[in-house]
């Protein structure tokens, strides 16, 4: 038994409407970010340092990180990370459900005609 194009139009339309919903669910749980990359450094002298790298409004920044918030600072680094793959999944997802309301409007005027 096959679906009719309508049904299956809104099974899908529905599908992408609660996949939005959870990725919006998913980035209120995110705690503290923020962006850039952790990386030791060693200093000319000997002794290492962890350096904190990112840019924000177009300027770069760098900061020390020190041993005792090194475990917070990385999970903020992921917390910015699941952020934007979220906020672009989310996109690519509003796309795709605009273009099928779109191509569904067109088949419900054409049945009209």
């Amino acid at each position: 038994m096959y679906l009719s194009y309508d049904t299956y139009m809104q099974k899908k339309i529905a599908k992408l409407e609660q996949r939005i919903k959870d990725i919006k669910a998913e980035l209120t749980q995110l705690g503290d970010m923020r962006p850039g990359s952790l990386s030791t450094q060693c200093r000319s002298w000997g002794g290492q340092y962890r350096q904190l790298s990112y840019t924000h409004r177009g300027k770069g920044h760098t900061e020390y990180v020190q041993d005792g918030v090194k475990q917070q600072v990385q999970q903020e680094l992921r917390n910015y990370k699941k952020f934007r793959a979220l906020t672009q999944e989310w996109i690519d997802t509003a796309i795709q459900l605009a273009k099928m309301k779109v191509d569904m409007q067109k088949a419900q005027n054409s049945k009209r005609r």
